[in-house]
This record gives structure tokens, C-alpha cells and sequence, in this order.
């Protein structure tokens, strides 16, 4: 038992270095202007974040607007003159997932506003608490089935590479392919329209009983 507990915490360790477990963002919003934050996701993973205005004037609260939106431009969180929040989704498509903040103006006069976000996604975003809870499981059995979440998550990004790769190097053949038939139209034409000239110059010249 000892030498399983010592083989899988090191395994542990380093899997964190290969899975993402959340990121804290912090953010100075101007009194005009957006500042937004974004991370490009595949599809079916969830997705979970708060966020917070940090404000050292207790007596005036600022407060802010907050959407997120899809890679398609769909609305997934929209909220207005709020001082925290939290949104959560699975993601539909693949790409950029967007979150962008501005400040209610009227709310904090001419400062700015900071926003201290935690946003976490696949794994992190998982409540272990719970998942233990439900299945009456503790301690190293825990960490193992915080392991096995780890690998699938792995897998499923090296999946989701393999395939943009894959979709990049199509779409880098076809536009090697159309560069390449332009480039033998533009010589086809360049060509027929020295041909032509030289055909114009020779009969001018006949014509002027030049040659």
C-alpha cells in the first residue's frame, strides 16, 4: 500500500504541470472601454467562473456588466450594475470562448474599476467534494480518481491538437494548391499577352513595310 501512495503522488504532481487547474485574472477596467478576457476550448468541456470587484471604498460599491459569448458569437452570460457573479456552461464548439467587462461609469465616477476573476475549466472546474461525497470514497482512492480525470483530460487535448493539426495542414495543401494554379494562370497570361504583342508588333511593321 505504502509503495502505491508513493508511486501515485509524484504522478500527481506532474500532472498538474500537464493539466490546466484554473486560472485567477485580474483586471483594471477603465471608466470607458472593455477589457475582456478569452481561452480557446473544445467542445464538451466545462467551464466555471467567479468574479469579483475588489474596491477599497466600502461605502460606494462600483459595479460592472459582464457577457460572455461562444466562438459563434452566442450569448452565454449576460448581467448588468453587478459586483460579482458566476457563470458555468459546457462548451458546444470548439474555439474562443469570450468574457468581456466594462464599468457603470455613473457608479465610480471617473476610476477604475478592478475585477479579480477565477476561472477554471475540464477538470478544475470538477467538484470533488462532492463526487467523494456521493461515492464514499477518501484519500488515496480520491487521488486516483482525480488521476484517471487527469489522463482522460490529456487525452482528449492531445486528441483535439491531432485534429487542428490535421485541419491546419489541409487547409495549408489547398491554399499551396490555389497559390500554385494561380500562379500558373498568371504565367499562361503573361504569355498569351507577349505572343499577342509580338503578333500586333510584326504586323504594324509590315504594315509600315518596316521588315
Amino acid at each position: 500500500m505504502t509503495a502505491k501512495i508513493r508511486r501515485v503522488f509524484p504522478t500527481a504532481f506532474l500532472l498538474l504541470f500537464l493539466v490546466p487547474v484554473g486560472e485567477a485574472v485580474w483586471l483594471d477596467v477603465p471608466p470607458t472601454g472593455t477589457k475582456c478576457v478569452s481561452e480557446e476550448i473544445q467542445s464538451n468541456v466545462v467551464v466555471l467562473a467567479d468574479y469579483l470587484i475588489i474596491s477599497e471604498d466600502h461605502e460606494v460599491m462600483p459595479t460592472i456588466s459582464v457577457k460572455v459569448t461562444s466562438p459563434y458569437g452566442n450569448n452565454l452570460h449576460n448581467m448588468e450594475n453587478v459586483t460579482h457573479g458566476q457563470f458555468a456552461f459546457t462548451t458546444q464548439e470548439s474555439g474562443n470562448y469570450l468574457a468581456c467587462f466594462w464599468a457603470d461609469a455613473k457608479s465610480h465616477g471617473n476610476k477604475n474599476v478592478s475585477i479579480n476573476i477565477d476561472w477554471k475549466t475540464g477538470i478544475a472546474a470538477k467538484d470533488w467534494a462532492s463526487v467523494a461525497k456521493k461515492e464514499k470514497i477518501e484519500g488515496v482512492e480520491l487521488e486516483i480518481r482525480k488521476l484517471e480525470g487527469a489522463v482522460e483530460a490529456i487525452h482528449e487535448n492531445l486528441l483535439y491538437l491531432r485534429n487542428r493539426e490535421a485541419d491546419m495542414r489541409t487547409m495549408s495543401e489547398k491554399t499551396n494548391s490555389r497559390v500554385a494554379w494561380y500562379s500558373i494562370m498568371s504565367l499562361g497570361v503573361c504569355i498569351a499577352v507577349s505572343g499577342l504583342q509580338v503578333l500586333y508588333l510584326k504586323q504594324y511593321f509590315e504594315k509600315k513595310k518596316l521588315i
